[in-house]
């Protein structure tokens, strides 16, 4: 288990909740409320928490499925990436993909899913890279 220090920079705002004690992921909760066009509409959606990850990890934002699959809204860059040394507020880049339908998040609505890893920083050195059975091979290469 690792302890991760959180600051509530709004009294109101919502702390990260795992939904089910086995999930990956816990529920970001905006802390504003926007309206998202539809067929691309996108905003910056506040969660009003900090947090200080332990060096050693990351935190990865992810969408939500049930957004995703009900109203088209995604995050745009998937996964967000939260560095240790960050410490700014947490915000979820949304977006709408619904080609016909406004989206309306709601202050206090479930936007993102926050999944916090263990990362290696590794050592780069110059090589002849060896072949492999894929090799070059990039998009699209194994199939359908």
């Amino acid at each position: 288990m690792v302890t991760v220090p959180i600051e509530l920079l709004d009294p109101s705002a919502a702390w990260p909740s795992y939904a089910n004690p086995t999930d990956a992921g816990c529920d970001l909760v905006a802390q504003a409320s926007v309206t998202l066009a539809p067929r691309g509409g996108r905003a910056l959606v506040p969660t009003g928490i900090a947090l200080a990850l332990p060096e050693g990890y990351a935190g990865f934002v992810q969408p939500r499925s049930g957004l995703a699959l009900r109203h088209g809204v995604t995050c745009l860059n998937t996964p967000g990436l939260i560095d240790a040394g960050y410490r700014g507020e947490i915000k979820v880049l949304l977006v709408n993909t619904d080609p016909e339908e406004t989206y309306v998040v709601e202050q206090g609505d479930r936007i993102a899913q926050l999944v916090v890893q263990a990362v290696e920083h590794v050592t780069f050195v110059e090589a002849s890279l060896e072949e492999t059975e894929r090799s070059v091979a990039g998009f699209g290469s194994s199939g359908r």
